[in-house]
């Protein structure tokens, strides 16, 4: 068959918008702060939601996130011989491989297995199981190149809901969060495991947060919550730059949000939140407020705003400069967001229900909502739908346990 030039060239650019197509290849996307690449989405929704791509039923039970890297979509579920790592064709919904990581099964009554959102960095992928068993993957296949145990390797200690972190990987390091006596934050060698440093100054019990890459004043840092402190260390040594106090309790879980030399945190039990001016080893502390008390849905800081649900008052808009509450409203009970083109994506725990609604402090402002169908018969009866969305190259993104939905929202 004969092109002529111009179909060729539309050919070309076909193959380079996909080759360039954006990923999400860790917890809440490149820069975790959950903003999704994609400019557009289907707004309003129509009557009864979005249209279903897909069900995947082989996810395994467990809380695991999605990474989606080129096509493919990389979680982790318990399975009867252990907790995996799976990965599934985004465009069927097909499971292509899995990869044991653990013998054990974590358990406990809120729901078995693995709560970490694998990472991809290159030719690998990096991920921990309920235990604590930190593995690095070949991404084609999932054959194990290293291990290394939180535990009986790293001095760590495992908390009352299992190890949840979704480690980072910067450059030739991989940082996760042990904890323990030897040093909260560990550095591993991407390629081997080893270990090349553990935080000094800080031996804190790992709490749920995972670590924030932040550059500030020209030093690479890695910021860390715990339950009693927020703290940030030298990239390449692991040494204390700074740290302050925080009053979590119970558990500490929403990750660190970075913008401009400012770190703000928040937390549930209470805790409230914090925003640090960082420039010194005792930041200077900008604002708190017992308005956003996040407990795990994750904040999400949108054009000087910062949004998620409070544990008092429900779903929140924030003002990142002073802490004020602009609104709150009740009109969807609690759980996780996502930001995609001037909106989020944010489920509700308890029933599954799906609402879309615009980014905006004016107000709760609805586009739609759903209630995710079907969901599974195997969540523990303390379990909730506690997996964050993410949208994609125009496909929404849900999970409740063993069951993965691909809805289409393309703009």
């Amino acid at each position: 068959m004969k092109h002529s030039p111009y179909s060729l060239a539309l050919l070309c650019l076909a193959f380079a918008s996909s080759a360039l197509a954006a990923d999400w290849p860790q917890w809440r996307g490149p820069d975790r702060n959950d903003h999704s690449p994609d400019k557009s989405i289907l707004a309003p929704w129509p009557a009864g939601g979005p249209k279903q791509h897909w069900i995947s039923k082989e996810a395994g039970l467990g809380y695991s996130g999605f990474s989606i890297v080129a096509g493919r979509l990389y979680t982790m579920g318990a399975m009867e011989d252990g907790e995996h790592v799976v990965c599934v064709d985004v465009a069927t919904g097909k499971k292509l491989w899995s990869a044991r990581v653990d013998d054990r099964v974590y358990e406990n009554n809120w729901g078995n297995g693995p709560r970490c959102t694998p990472t991809v960095a290159g030719e690998n992928i990096f991920a921990v199981s309920g235990n604590g068993r930190l593995v690095c993957l070949e991404l084609t296949g999932g054959k194990l190149v290293w291990s290394v145990d939180f535990v009986k390797d790293l001095g760590g200690k495992i908390q009352s809901w299992g190890f949840t972190e979704s480690v980072l990987v910067d450059g030739d390091r991989v940082v996760c969060t042990p904890g323990g006596s030897k040093g909260t934050l560990a550095a591993l060698d991407r390629r081997t495991g080893k270990v090349l440093w553990r935080s000094k100054g800080v031996e804190d019990v790992a709490q749920y947060s995972s670590p924030l890459l932040v550059t500030h004043g020209g030093q690479r840092q890695y910021v860390q919550l715990v339950t009693k402190r927020l703290f940030g260390v030298k990239a390449e040594s692991g040494d204390l730059l700074w740290q302050t106090d925080f009053p979590g309790r119970t558990a500490v879980i929403p990750t660190p949000i970075y913008q401009d030399g400012l770190v703000y945190v928040t937390a549930g039990y209470n805790a409230g939140s914090r925003q640090f001016k960082l420039g010194a080893a005792e930041p200077e502390m900008t604002h708190e407020s017992n308005k956003m008390v996040n407990h795990h849905g994750g904040v999400i800081l949108v054009d000087g705003k910062l949004y998620g649900h409070s544990d008092r008052g429900g779903w929140t808009c924030q003002d990142w400069k002073t802490g004020e509450a602009l609104w709150q409203d009740r009109s969807l009970g609690k759980g996780a967001c996502t930001y995609v083109a001037g909106h989020l994506v944010c489920v509700e725990e308890q029933k599954g229900t799906v609402v879309l609604i615009e980014a905006s402090p004016a107000g709760w402002k609805e586009k739609g909502r759903f209630t995710l169908s079907p969901q599974t018969e195997k969540r523990k009866p303390q379990g909730k739908v506690w997996v964050h969305p993410v949208v994609l190259d125009g496909r929404l993104y849900l999970r409740d346990q063993e069951l993965i939905h691909c809805y289409d929202v393309k703009g």
